[in-house]
Parts: C-alpha cells; structure tokens; sequence
C-alpha cells in the first residue's frame, strides 16, 4: 500500500504520515520544506519514504507532481497542504491571497481530479481532502482562508455522492476540524481563543474516519455540537459571530 500526503512537513499533515506508516502504508511525502521531510524519512525508517519537494502555490506544480508519481499506485491521497492569510479583505495582498487560493483550491481540484480518475479505473482508493470547520462558514478577517475551505467542503461532498451513487468503491471524505495545536496561527498571524485538539489525536481519527466511509469528519466534541447549532441561527448572524471571533485571533 502506499499514500501520498502533501504538506506532510508538519502539523495534521506529518502526523498522518506518521499514522499511515504505522498502518504499513509505503509514503511520499511533499511539502517545500526538503530538510523536514528528510527528517520525517529518517524517522519513519520500518516503511518506505520517498521525499518530493514542491511548491502547490504555483499550479503547474501539482499538474508535475502527478505525472511525476502517475505509473505508482497511490492507494491514499491526502490533500492536506493550505495556509490562511488574516487581515481584512482590503488590505491582505492580492499576491498572498492567489498563493492561498493556489494551495488551498487549485491544487486540491487538480490532485483530487487527476488521481481520482485512476482510482475509478481500478476501482479502489481513498481521498481524504483537509478542509475546516472554517468551511461551514464565512470568516471575516480570514475572508480567503474560510472560502477555499468552503471550496474543498462542498467539493468533497459532490464528489463523494457522485460515487456514491455509482456504486464505486473509491472513498472520498474532507477532515473539518476546529483549532488544532500546529504552524497555522503563526503562519496565519492570528491566536486561537479555544484551545486545539492536537495534530496526533486529529490525524488518527481522520485516517480511521476516512477509511470507514464518513463522508464530512469533525474531530471533538465541541466542533460537533458547534456545527450542530449552526442550523439553528442565521448566516447573518453566524457572520457577525465569526467577524467577533476572528477579530479576536488578531489580538497578539
């Protein structure tokens, strides 16, 4: 068996790589840090790991990293590279934001798609997409980061019933986590005001999730039971709440 796992330098990302190896999973590892991923090969000595270094900002990456490893089986696909850029909408670059959409959108659409169609060919395969909680939402102050997780929600799960009802037996499955304990906050400049599930806990039950099927996976309790009263309020007012929420991260 073997899975690749972008963003696999770090945080939800290496811990899923960590998790898989255990599993007996052979690995490739892609993110653009080389040294960290050679690290991460080191210590995964019991499996093998073949480390591939990529920017996923740039498209033309992602189209390259497939026809790279396309005569290789890839039993697990893990789209978990992302990054959120805050401030409000007027005044974060639009450079910085293409490069989040790059990573966050394109990049997950091209590697779904593209792996997806050999999957369905030979009828087996898993996809797990790393969205957010931020995905059932709107995020003022991190506007961009909270649409592409949209973006890879809704994906997934048009995805997952299309196969769904074509009786495939490819699984597809996004990973909504809450605040988890990684680089995203300093990456992103913001603070998280409930504390984080770690990387470790959120990986294991995302890889075991997504094995069994779960089409949406939601780790923790708290997220459970936000997302459940969600229905219950109106998007205006989930907006105004999100806005109070996100302007507090920016308090450091």
């Amino acid at each position: 068996m073997k899975a690749l796992i972008t963003g696999a330098s770090s945080g939800i990302g290496r811990e899923i790589a960590r998790y898989l190896a255990s599993k007996g999973y052979d690995l490739i590892v892609v993110a653009r840090s080389t040294d960290k991923l050679n690290a991460l090969k080191n210590e995964l000595s019991s499996v093998d790991v073949r480390v591939i270094s990529v920017d996923l900002s740039r498209e033309q990456d992602a189209v390259d990293l497939y026809e790279h490893v396309r005569e290789e089986k890839i039993d697990f696909l893990v789209n978990n590279a992302g990054f959120g850029a805050y401030g409000s909408f007027l005044d974060v670059p639009l450079e910085k934001e293409l490069e989040l959409i790059h990573t966050n959108v394109c990049a997950v659409h091209i590697l779904t798609k593209l792996f997806l169609r050999d999957m369905a060919k030979r009828d087996s395969g898993v996809i797990l997409n790393v969205g957010s909680a931020a995905g059932f939402l709107a995020g003022p102050k991190l506007s961009s980061y909270y649409a592409s997780k949209n973006y890879v929600v809704r994906l997934t799960e048009a995805i997952y019933e299309e196969l769904r009802r074509e009786g495939s037996r490819v699984k597809i499955s996004v990973l909504c986590p809450g605040p988890v304990q990684t680089n995203f906050d300093n990456v992103a400049n913001v603070k998280f005001s409930m504390k984080g599930l770690t990387p470790d806990y959120v990986a294991k039950y995302a890889v075991d999730q997504t094995l069994k099927g779960k089409m949406v996976i939601t780790p923790g309790f708290s997220m459970k039971a936000v997302k459940f009263f969600e229905r219950f309020v109106s998007e205006k007012t989930l907006t105004k709440i999100s806005y109070n929420s996100q302007n507090r991260k920016g308090e450091r």
